[in-house]
């Protein structure tokens, strides 16, 4: 059994005409597994909505800005670079982020791997900016919520979106319970992630990978970086940034990855731990953004049941 966290108000944040981070890409992925031979083994949850969520995501982001997503949709629209604001937006924001902190809950609680099923996506985003689709920094405020829980002590967070989390980093270089690993096209957007940045703690690690890697490129580096990074640090539960745009066929990267090479990366996680938070970021061909969830999630349920 997994636990998918989701909710149909994920849909109402609208980004425009053509936008790529359109609702679709929820809608596409929901017909996907439901529709699937493992549709019988997935927990549909709702976004619990009692917590004080504006006092977590100000663990990463500043009152002002918190006020400026706010009153942005208070007014009906606004823009924050590439992120566009309308009027259900504040509101669809703060309830990714419970669903984010759910996660959190339900992987600690049950011992297995939950998918956070949301948008919008968060792993751009600034202490004081939006920017790449992203309103607040979904990764880094529950990360900062598990060690809050005081149950959970060490917490790792992997970003295997095809850019580079660089809100995320920015949030969590200088925590020393977090160890952050971002493997992210290069070049690319937004241009940051060197691979000499390694945190104030050491508990950094960038892998830059150029344009047409395929998965083979990517063992290597799960293999002789990102497994050992991660088990010598010993996180209590991992929070997965599962962007799926490294696919072949997304036109946002050059990076030649195919759908079912999502389920050799899910793979690679579980042998670091069974507490994997999976959180969806990017992807935004809708074909191979549901087959790639589909893969994720049947690769969790082989472990799990």
């Amino acid at each position: 059994m997994i636990s998918i966290i989701y909710s149909e108000k994920f849909l109402q944040h609208e980004t425009g005409y053509m936008h790529p981070e359109q609702p679709e890409r929820l809608t596409a992925i929901l017909d996907r597994l439901k529709t699937s031979t493992v549709a019988d083994q997935i927990q549909w949850l709702n976004p619990d909505t009692s917590r004080n969520v504006i006092k977590e995501i100000e663990r990463v982001h500043s009152t002002k800005y918190i006020e400026s997503v706010r009153a942005y949709s208070t007014r009906g629209w606004g823009c924050f670079e590439s992120t566009q604001i309308s009027p259900q937006s504040f509101e669809v924001a703060c309830l990714a982020v419970n669903a984010w902190l759910d996660g959190v809950d339900t992987v600690w609680q049950l011992v297995r791997p939950s998918f956070v099923l949301s948008r919008p996506p968060g792993h751009h985003a600034l202490k004081d900016e939006g920017m790449g689709f992203c309103i607040f920094s979904n990764a880094a405020i529950a990360a900062l919520y598990a060690l809050a829980t005081g149950q959970i002590k060490r917490v790792g967070i992997l970003d295997w979106d095809v850019h580079h989390g660089n809100g995320t980093q920015a949030a969590v270089e200088n925590v020393p319970n977090i160890a952050f690993c971002s493997i992210h096209q290069s070049p690319g957007y937004p241009h940051t992630g060197k691979s000499d940045e390694h945190g104030k703690f050491n508990n950094v690690l960038n892998l830059p990978i150029a344009p047409g890697s395929l998965i083979q490129d990517y063992c290597k580096l799960f293999e002789q970086k990102v497994v050992p990074f991660f088990k010598d640090f010993h996180p209590d539960i991992l929070i997965v940034s599962a962007g799926y745009d490294a696919n072949q066929a997304d036109l946002l990267s050059k990076i030649n990855l195919q759908p079912h090479d999502y389920a050799i990366l899910t793979d690679y996680c579980l042998q670091i731990t069974p507490r994997i938070l999976f959180g969806l970021e990017g992807g935004y061909e809708l074909d191979s953004l549901s087959l790639s969830v589909l893969e994720t999630v049947k690769q969790c349920l082989k472990v799990s049941v």
